[in-house]
Protein backbone atom coordinates (compact mmCIF):
# COMPACT_ATOMS: atom_id res chain seq x y z
CA UNK A 1 0.00 0.00 0.00
CA UNK A 2 2.77 2.61 0.91
CA UNK A 3 4.72 1.66 -2.33
CA UNK A 4 1.43 2.29 -4.76
CA UNK A 5 1.02 5.63 -2.84
CA UNK A 6 4.86 6.63 -3.16
CA UNK A 7 4.02 5.96 -6.79
CA UNK A 8 1.30 7.92 -6.70
CA UNK A 9 2.61 11.06 -5.21
CA UNK A 10 5.86 10.72 -7.33
CA UNK A 11 3.41 10.84 -10.51
CA UNK A 12 1.35 13.55 -9.67
CA UNK A 13 4.90 15.68 -9.06
CA UNK A 14 5.72 14.80 -12.42
CA UNK A 15 3.08 15.58 -14.09
CA UNK A 16 2.87 18.87 -12.29
CA UNK A 17 6.63 19.46 -13.18
CA UNK A 18 5.81 19.17 -17.04
CA UNK A 19 2.52 21.27 -16.88
CA UNK A 20 4.26 24.01 -14.95
CA UNK A 21 7.03 24.14 -17.00
CA UNK A 22 7.13 27.03 -19.51
CA UNK A 23 8.00 26.47 -23.21
CA UNK A 24 10.94 27.62 -25.11
CA UNK A 25 11.21 30.76 -25.80
CA UNK A 26 13.72 31.88 -28.60
CA UNK A 27 16.00 34.84 -26.68
CA UNK A 28 15.55 38.34 -28.63
CA UNK A 29 19.59 38.59 -28.75
CA UNK A 30 19.59 34.77 -30.14
CA UNK A 31 16.73 35.31 -32.90
CA UNK A 32 18.64 38.24 -33.91
CA UNK A 33 21.17 36.38 -35.41
CA UNK A 34 19.59 33.63 -36.55
CA UNK A 35 18.89 33.01 -40.11
CA UNK A 36 15.30 32.12 -41.19
CA UNK A 37 14.58 30.45 -44.46
CA UNK A 38 10.85 30.22 -46.43
CA UNK A 39 9.72 27.24 -47.24
CA UNK A 40 9.01 27.08 -51.06
CA UNK A 41 7.93 24.47 -54.04
CA UNK A 42 10.64 24.11 -56.61
CA UNK A 43 12.24 21.63 -59.12
CA UNK A 44 14.38 18.79 -57.63
CA UNK A 45 17.79 19.84 -58.31
CA UNK A 46 20.28 16.87 -57.62
CA UNK A 47 24.17 17.45 -57.13
CA UNK A 48 26.20 15.21 -59.05
CA UNK A 49 29.95 14.61 -58.01
CA UNK A 50 32.81 13.89 -60.05
CA UNK A 51 36.40 13.52 -59.02
CA UNK A 52 39.63 15.17 -60.67
CA UNK A 53 42.96 16.75 -60.57
CA UNK A 54 43.89 20.90 -61.45
CA UNK A 55 46.04 20.25 -64.72
CA UNK A 56 47.80 22.45 -67.49
CA UNK A 57 46.10 23.99 -70.33
CA UNK A 58 48.72 22.20 -72.97
CA UNK A 59 47.01 24.98 -75.13
CA UNK A 60 49.47 27.27 -73.24
CA UNK A 61 52.26 25.17 -72.63
CA UNK A 62 55.27 25.63 -74.43
CA UNK A 63 58.84 23.31 -74.19
CA UNK A 64 61.73 24.99 -74.91
CA UNK A 65 64.37 22.71 -76.88
CA UNK A 66 68.00 23.16 -77.61
CA UNK A 67 69.02 24.76 -80.65
CA UNK A 68 72.65 24.64 -80.24
CA UNK A 69 74.99 21.97 -78.69
CA UNK A 70 77.35 22.56 -75.95
CA UNK A 71 77.59 23.12 -72.31
CA UNK A 72 75.24 24.55 -69.89
CA UNK A 73 76.14 27.37 -67.69
CA UNK A 74 74.37 30.31 -65.40
CA UNK A 75 71.09 28.81 -64.73
CA UNK A 76 69.27 31.56 -63.81
CA UNK A 77 65.11 30.14 -62.99
CA UNK A 78 64.15 27.06 -61.16
CA UNK A 79 60.83 25.47 -61.19
CA UNK A 80 58.21 27.66 -60.08
CA UNK A 81 59.21 30.89 -61.14
CA UNK A 82 57.39 33.48 -62.64
CA UNK A 83 59.37 34.18 -66.24
CA UNK A 84 58.60 36.92 -69.00
CA UNK A 85 58.95 36.35 -72.50
CA UNK A 86 62.04 37.19 -73.76
CA UNK A 87 63.69 36.46 -70.35
CA UNK A 88 67.10 34.87 -70.08
CA UNK A 89 66.61 31.39 -68.36
CA UNK A 90 70.60 30.44 -68.60
CA UNK A 91 73.70 30.37 -71.41
CA UNK A 92 74.96 27.28 -73.68
CA UNK A 93 78.95 27.78 -74.13
CA UNK A 94 78.43 26.83 -77.71
CA UNK A 95 81.60 26.31 -80.61
CA UNK A 96 78.69 26.49 -82.84
CA UNK A 97 77.97 29.76 -81.80
CA UNK A 98 81.54 30.94 -82.25
CA UNK A 99 81.28 29.25 -85.60
CA UNK A 100 78.52 31.16 -86.46
CA UNK A 101 80.66 34.55 -85.06
CA UNK A 102 83.86 33.51 -86.71
CA UNK A 103 81.50 33.22 -90.61
CA UNK A 104 79.82 36.92 -89.88
CA UNK A 105 83.86 38.18 -89.37
CA UNK A 106 84.41 36.06 -92.45
CA UNK A 107 81.58 38.02 -94.47
CA UNK A 108 82.41 41.95 -93.34
CA UNK A 109 85.74 41.09 -93.98
CA UNK A 110 84.67 40.22 -97.69
CA UNK A 111 82.29 43.31 -98.19
CA UNK A 112 84.98 45.62 -97.47
CA UNK A 113 87.20 43.44 -99.65
CA UNK A 114 84.50 42.76 -102.94
CA UNK A 115 83.88 46.29 -102.46
CA UNK A 116 87.15 48.18 -102.39
CA UNK A 117 87.63 45.83 -105.97
CA UNK A 118 84.49 47.19 -106.83
CA UNK A 119 85.34 51.07 -106.80
CA UNK A 120 88.99 49.70 -108.58
CA UNK A 121 86.85 48.22 -111.56
CA UNK A 122 85.36 51.49 -111.98
CA UNK A 123 88.51 53.71 -111.75
CA UNK A 124 90.24 51.54 -114.43
CA UNK A 125 86.66 51.88 -116.21
CA UNK A 126 86.57 55.35 -116.21
CA UNK A 127 90.49 55.10 -117.32
CA UNK A 128 89.69 53.00 -120.03
CA UNK A 129 91.47 50.25 -118.61
CA UNK A 130 88.60 47.75 -117.98
CA UNK A 131 85.30 47.02 -119.61
CA UNK A 132 81.77 47.06 -118.22
CA UNK A 133 81.97 43.46 -118.25
CA UNK A 134 84.19 43.97 -115.41
CA UNK A 135 82.78 46.25 -113.78
CA UNK A 136 78.93 43.76 -113.76
CA UNK A 137 81.31 40.95 -112.26
CA UNK A 138 82.49 43.16 -109.92
CA UNK A 139 79.32 44.39 -108.67
CA UNK A 140 77.80 40.92 -108.92
CA UNK A 141 80.67 39.64 -106.50
CA UNK A 142 79.96 42.39 -104.02
CA UNK A 143 76.16 41.87 -104.17
CA UNK A 144 76.95 38.41 -103.08
CA UNK A 145 79.45 39.42 -100.47
CA UNK A 146 76.52 41.54 -98.97
CA UNK A 147 73.77 38.77 -99.07
CA UNK A 148 76.21 36.10 -97.41
CA UNK A 149 76.59 38.82 -94.54
CA UNK A 150 73.35 39.38 -94.27
CA UNK A 151 72.61 35.61 -93.77
CA UNK A 152 75.12 35.06 -91.48
CA UNK A 153 73.80 38.14 -89.04
CA UNK A 154 70.62 36.41 -89.21
CA UNK A 155 72.04 33.06 -88.14
CA UNK A 156 74.07 34.28 -85.19
CA UNK A 157 70.85 36.40 -84.35
CA UNK A 158 68.79 33.14 -84.37
CA UNK A 159 71.34 31.36 -81.97
CA UNK A 160 72.01 34.00 -79.69
CA UNK A 161 74.09 37.05 -81.36
CA UNK A 162 76.95 36.82 -78.98
CA UNK A 163 79.97 37.68 -79.26
CA UNK A 164 81.64 35.47 -76.44
CA UNK A 165 80.16 32.33 -77.88
CA UNK A 166 77.90 31.51 -75.59
CA UNK A 167 73.71 30.93 -76.60
CA UNK A 168 70.92 32.66 -74.15
CA UNK A 169 68.27 29.89 -73.61
CA UNK A 170 65.08 32.04 -73.36
CA UNK A 171 62.00 32.16 -72.70
CA UNK A 172 59.28 32.25 -75.33
CA UNK A 173 56.23 33.08 -73.27
CA UNK A 174 55.11 34.70 -69.75
CA UNK A 175 54.44 32.15 -67.67
CA UNK A 176 55.93 29.67 -64.61
CA UNK A 177 58.79 27.18 -65.09
CA UNK A 178 56.72 23.79 -64.06
CA UNK A 179 59.19 21.75 -65.28
CA UNK A 180 63.13 21.58 -65.92
CA UNK A 181 65.18 19.10 -67.69
CA UNK A 182 68.84 20.67 -67.01
CA UNK A 183 71.53 21.70 -64.90
CA UNK A 184 74.83 23.47 -64.98
CA UNK A 185 77.76 21.70 -66.91
CA UNK A 186 75.09 19.28 -68.78
CA UNK A 187 76.12 18.81 -72.39
CA UNK A 188 73.36 19.29 -74.21
CA UNK A 189 73.24 18.45 -77.91
CA UNK A 190 70.27 19.75 -80.95
CA UNK A 191 69.26 16.18 -81.67
CA UNK A 192 67.86 15.68 -77.72
CA UNK A 193 64.05 15.39 -78.31
CA UNK A 194 63.10 16.63 -74.17
CA UNK A 195 62.71 19.61 -73.37
CA UNK A 196 64.64 21.79 -71.55
CA UNK A 197 62.19 23.59 -69.71
CA UNK A 198 58.65 23.28 -69.72
CA UNK A 199 56.57 27.10 -69.39
CA UNK A 200 52.87 27.31 -68.60
CA UNK A 201 50.39 29.79 -69.07
CA UNK A 202 48.43 29.48 -65.49
CA UNK A 203 45.92 32.34 -66.21
CA UNK A 204 43.54 29.07 -66.73
CA UNK A 205 43.94 25.84 -66.01
CA UNK A 206 41.93 21.82 -66.97
CA UNK A 207 40.12 20.39 -64.66
CA UNK A 208 40.00 16.48 -65.94
CA UNK A 209 37.48 14.31 -63.67
CA UNK A 210 35.92 10.54 -63.87
CA UNK A 211 32.92 10.38 -65.13
CA UNK A 212 31.09 6.88 -64.07
CA UNK A 213 28.63 5.05 -66.97
CA UNK A 214 26.10 5.94 -65.06
CA UNK A 215 25.98 9.62 -65.34
CA UNK A 216 27.48 9.97 -68.73
CA UNK A 217 23.67 10.93 -70.00
CA UNK A 218 23.87 13.72 -67.88
CA UNK A 219 26.86 15.89 -68.69
CA UNK A 220 27.20 17.93 -71.30
CA UNK A 221 29.02 20.00 -73.03
CA UNK A 222 29.10 23.96 -72.13
CA UNK A 223 27.76 22.76 -68.58
CA UNK A 224 28.36 25.21 -65.75
CA UNK A 225 29.44 23.13 -62.71
CA UNK A 226 31.26 24.02 -59.47
CA UNK A 227 34.42 23.02 -58.55
CA UNK A 228 36.25 22.85 -54.87
CA UNK A 229 40.05 21.97 -53.56
CA UNK A 230 41.41 20.63 -50.16
CA UNK A 231 43.24 23.47 -50.38
CA UNK A 232 40.87 25.65 -50.41
CA UNK A 233 37.49 23.91 -49.12
CA UNK A 234 35.60 27.00 -48.24
CA UNK A 235 36.30 28.45 -51.65
CA UNK A 236 33.99 27.66 -55.20
CA UNK A 237 35.51 27.90 -58.22
CA UNK A 238 33.01 28.35 -61.78
CA UNK A 239 33.98 26.83 -64.54
CA UNK A 240 32.49 25.28 -68.34
CA UNK A 241 32.79 21.71 -69.25
CA UNK A 242 34.82 22.16 -72.59
CA UNK A 243 34.96 18.91 -74.21
CA UNK A 244 33.42 15.03 -73.73
CA UNK A 245 36.41 12.57 -74.14
CA UNK A 246 33.29 10.16 -75.89
CA UNK A 247 35.55 7.07 -75.09
CA UNK A 248 35.87 5.06 -71.77
CA UNK A 249 39.24 3.97 -69.81
CA UNK A 250 39.25 0.37 -70.22
CA UNK A 251 40.61 -0.18 -66.97
CA UNK A 252 38.73 2.38 -65.02
CA UNK A 253 35.37 2.18 -66.89
CA UNK A 254 35.25 6.12 -67.23
CA UNK A 255 35.01 8.84 -69.46
CA UNK A 256 37.23 11.41 -69.41
CA UNK A 257 35.38 15.12 -68.65
CA UNK A 258 37.51 18.65 -69.25
CA UNK A 259 36.62 21.71 -67.43
CA UNK A 260 38.13 25.11 -68.45
CA UNK A 261 38.64 27.19 -65.34
CA UNK A 262 39.80 30.61 -64.58
CA UNK A 263 42.65 30.89 -62.26
CA UNK A 264 42.69 34.19 -60.81
CA UNK A 265 45.66 34.43 -58.46
CA UNK A 266 47.05 31.20 -59.55
CA UNK A 267 45.45 29.50 -56.53
CA UNK A 268 44.69 26.03 -58.38
CA UNK A 269 48.24 24.37 -59.00
CA UNK A 270 48.44 21.34 -61.42
CA UNK A 271 48.22 17.88 -59.63
CA UNK A 272 46.05 19.31 -57.12
CA UNK A 273 42.85 17.20 -56.29
CA UNK A 274 39.70 18.72 -57.21
CA UNK A 275 35.65 17.58 -57.02
CA UNK A 276 33.43 18.89 -59.85
CA UNK A 277 29.94 19.35 -58.56
CA UNK A 278 26.92 19.48 -61.32
CA UNK A 279 23.30 20.57 -60.89
CA UNK A 280 21.32 18.10 -62.44
CA UNK A 281 17.74 19.86 -63.15
CA UNK A 282 15.12 17.53 -62.67
CA UNK A 283 11.15 18.13 -64.07
CA UNK A 284 9.89 16.35 -60.66
CA UNK A 285 8.33 19.32 -58.06
CA UNK A 286 8.74 19.05 -54.37
CA UNK A 287 9.08 21.21 -51.18
CA UNK A 288 12.15 22.31 -50.81
CA UNK A 289 14.09 24.63 -48.05
CA UNK A 290 17.93 25.54 -47.05
CA UNK A 291 20.03 22.37 -46.10
CA UNK A 292 21.20 23.82 -43.30
CA UNK A 293 17.58 24.16 -41.62
CA UNK A 294 17.87 19.88 -41.27
CA UNK A 295 19.02 18.17 -38.27
CA UNK A 296 19.46 14.53 -37.73
CA UNK A 297 18.77 13.09 -34.97
CA UNK A 298 18.13 9.19 -33.95
CA UNK A 299 17.38 8.49 -37.80
CA UNK A 300 15.24 11.10 -38.15
CA UNK A 301 15.59 14.60 -40.36
CA UNK A 302 13.70 17.28 -38.37
CA UNK A 303 13.33 21.21 -38.79
CA UNK A 304 12.92 23.80 -36.02
CA UNK A 305 9.35 25.63 -37.19
CA UNK A 306 9.24 29.20 -36.34
CA UNK A 307 5.31 29.64 -35.29
CA UNK A 308 5.40 32.99 -33.51
CA UNK A 309 7.63 36.00 -33.40
CA UNK A 310 10.07 34.28 -31.21
CA UNK A 311 7.89 30.92 -30.58
CA UNK A 312 9.47 27.40 -31.97
CA UNK A 313 8.60 23.87 -32.17
CA UNK A 314 10.51 20.82 -33.57
CA UNK A 315 8.83 18.97 -36.64
CA UNK A 316 9.85 15.69 -38.06
CA UNK A 317 10.37 15.72 -41.61
CA UNK A 318 10.82 12.90 -44.22
CA UNK A 319 13.45 13.94 -47.08
CA UNK A 320 13.47 13.08 -50.96
CA UNK A 321 17.35 14.48 -51.24
CA UNK A 322 19.55 16.96 -50.42
CA UNK A 323 22.14 18.23 -52.55
CA UNK A 324 24.09 20.04 -50.22
CA UNK A 325 22.57 23.04 -50.43
CA UNK A 326 18.33 22.81 -50.60
CA UNK A 327 16.69 19.88 -49.07
CA UNK A 328 13.48 18.62 -50.91
CA UNK A 329 10.95 17.56 -48.97
CA UNK A 330 8.37 14.59 -49.02
CA UNK A 331 6.31 15.47 -45.61
CA UNK A 332 6.18 17.45 -43.13
CA UNK A 333 6.19 20.80 -43.83
CA UNK A 334 3.67 23.09 -46.15
CA UNK A 335 4.68 25.97 -48.37
CA UNK A 336 5.25 29.73 -46.73
CA UNK A 337 6.37 28.31 -43.29
CA UNK A 338 9.00 29.73 -41.59
CA UNK A 339 11.97 27.14 -40.41
CA UNK A 340 15.55 28.32 -39.03
CA UNK A 341 18.35 27.79 -41.54
CA UNK A 342 21.11 28.46 -39.12
CA UNK A 343 22.15 27.17 -35.84
CA UNK A 344 19.53 24.84 -36.24
CA UNK A 345 21.02 22.55 -34.40
CA UNK A 346 21.16 24.49 -31.20
CA UNK A 347 17.75 25.40 -31.44
CA UNK A 348 16.69 21.85 -31.78
CA UNK A 349 19.22 20.77 -28.19
CA UNK A 350 17.88 23.82 -26.33
CA UNK A 351 13.97 22.62 -26.90
CA UNK A 352 14.94 18.81 -25.89
CA UNK A 353 16.22 20.06 -22.79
Amino acid sequence: MSLALIWSICSCHTATDEDTRAPYVVPDSLMNTLKVDTVKVGAITDAIKFNGLVNFNTDKVVNVFPLVSGNVQDITVAPGDFVKAGQVLGLVKSAEVATYNAALVNAETNVQLTARQLDQQKSLYNSGLASQVDITNAQVTYQQAVAAKIAAEKILSINGNNKNGEFAIKSPIDGFIVQMNISNGMAIRTDNNGGLFTISDLKNVWIEANVYEANIGKVRQGDTVQVTTIAYPDKVFAGKVDKLMNVLDPTSKTMKMRVVMPNPGYLLKPQMFATVTLSDHESKQAISVSAKALVFDNSQYYVVVVTGKKDVQIRPVQVISNNGTTAYIQSGLKPGERVIASNAILIYGSLNN
